[in-house]
């Protein structure tokens, strides 16, 4: 009988994925303890809308202004270190923010200002981090390394976090900071133990034919300033020309903006719409981690059974029966059910998604490309949670459920056949995947 470590990471997956995965795991115990706590954190200080919503807007704004400058850095640095020294930057926010909060000092620009900085470290944290896996395991392992990534996340991130960061916020309000700096600063040790440090190859120039470091570096051009602007138009130019891949940037891109406009204002729309209190909304994250949980253990099975496109749709279609239900219901309990589905779906589609991008993109672009998404994810959940704010303002805290049920219905028509191209493409090999066994 095959021991825990072999089911959850098998030995043909190498050591340092398990480096990686217990990495990545400890990181996602921090993030969710605060997942629950720093919305608590800004509700304890305001009751507006936008002020709340503002809180989630500051953390993912970095993306629009650093993902793509991240990717690049990403293609051309130590990927590995890159992620190591951003953890550090996210430990030194959060210990800075537990010594506000214990002087009593802490105000709501503080606190916002503080989630603007750890989101920007998070920038550079999750870019690395995302190509580190594509570099250590085979194409035929990605699916099965991804989903042992998501399953940490549901966990950690999702499951045991949230009620840990609110029972800790009723506590006191300094440590569920203090314990997410304890397990960021963790990761880093973690993370530092892989023995392969994976170097990605060294991005050509915008044309293409030229390795970096002859023309413009002979010129004179500072590599650090103006071959990182090249760096990126190079990946987003690639990106255009593969129809399969920036169609997928795009369904991402639109669902996001639908899924963030009520996510912006949950914690309101628990506490105050539902009176479920803090630790309920705990609850509601912890109610979709039990339904990753399940997906977990399903999409071995699933994989072998179903198509990648059969199950993208039935994911997005259980999308906008999600936002209709959350839309209708006043009652708690039902909330939790609604959550535990959403969990199951979200985890699949997760996990699909994320193969399907990396198995069509060159290892070289994979930084760039996967910055290119990123800045969909974030751009569009920050586009959802203003919109989301502001309609909550002015219509109430189930008015922006309303929105994403409309807008993800109408996105899920009009991408409703282009899912089929993006699975059946055949990835574009470079030069050291095409000499892989």
């Amino acid at each position: 009988m095959p021991s825990i470590g072999e089911l959850v990471a098998p030995r043909r997956m190498g050591r340092d994925f398990r480096w990686l995965l217990a990495s990545s795991w400890t990181s996602n115990v921090g993030d969710g303890v605060a997942l629950a706590a720093a919305p608590l954190l800004i509700a304890s200080m305001t009751s507006s809308p936008i002020l709340v919503a503002a809180g989630a807007i500051l953390q993912f704004l970095p993306w629009l202004v650093f993902g793509l400058h991240a990717g690049a850095i990403a293609d051309r640095f130590d990927r590995r270190r890159l992620v190591m020294v951003a953890n550090a930057a996210r430990a030194v926010v959060l210990l800075a923010l537990c010594a506000f909060l214990v002087t009593g000092v802490a105000n709501i620009w503080i606190v916002l200002a503080s989630a603007f900085l750890y989101g920007t470290a998070e920038v550079f944290v999750d870019t690395a981090g995302s190509t580190l896996l594509p570099m250590l395991l085979k194409p035929a392992d990605l699916g099965l390394g991804n989903a042992r990534l998501q399953a940490g996340f549901l966990v950690a991130n999702q499951f045991a976090g949230p009620p840990l960061g609110a029972f800790l916020f009723a506590a006191g309000h300094a440590w569920p900071f203090l314990l997410e700096a304890v397990c960021v600063s963790l990761a880093v040790v973690l993370i530092s133990r892989i023995a392969r440090t994976p170097v990605p190859p060294r991005p050509s120039t915008g044309s293409g034919t030229a390795p970096t470091g002859s023309a413009g570096e002979a010129a004179g051009s500072a590599p650090g300033r103006v071959k990182v602007h090249t760096d990126i138009a190079e990946g987003l130019r690639w990106l255009w020309r593969n129809p399969p891949v920036r169609m997928l940037v795009l369904i991402i891109l639109l669902f996001n903006v639908t899924w963030a406009a009520p996510w912006g204002v949950l914690v309101l729309y628990a506490t105050e719409h539902l009176h479920m209190g803090a630790v309920g909304y705990g609850m509601l994250t912890t109610a979709s981690a039990a339904g990753g949980l399940l997906a977990t253990v399903s999409f071995g099975r699933l994989e072998r059974h179903v198509s990648f496109a059969t199950m993208m749709r039935v994911c997005l279609s259980l999308e906008v029966v999600m936002h209709l239900a959350f839309a209708l219901t006043t009652q708690g309990w039902i909330a939790l059910l609604i959550m535990f589905v959403f969990g199951f779906y979200a985890f699949i589609w997760g996990t699909i998604s994320t193969t399907v991008r990396q198995r069509l993109v060159p290892h070289e672009l994979q930084g760039r490309v996967a910055s290119v998404n990123s800045v969909g994810v974030f751009g569009g959940m920050v586009i959802g949670q203003a919109l989301g704010g502001v309609i909550a303002q002015a219509w109430g805290l189930t008015a922006p459920w309303w929105f994403a049920f409309a807008g993800a219905a109408l996105t899920l028509l009009l991408v409703w056949r282009p899912i089929s191209q993006i699975v059946s493409a055949r990835p574009v090999l470079d030069e050291a995947q095409a000499n892989e066994p």
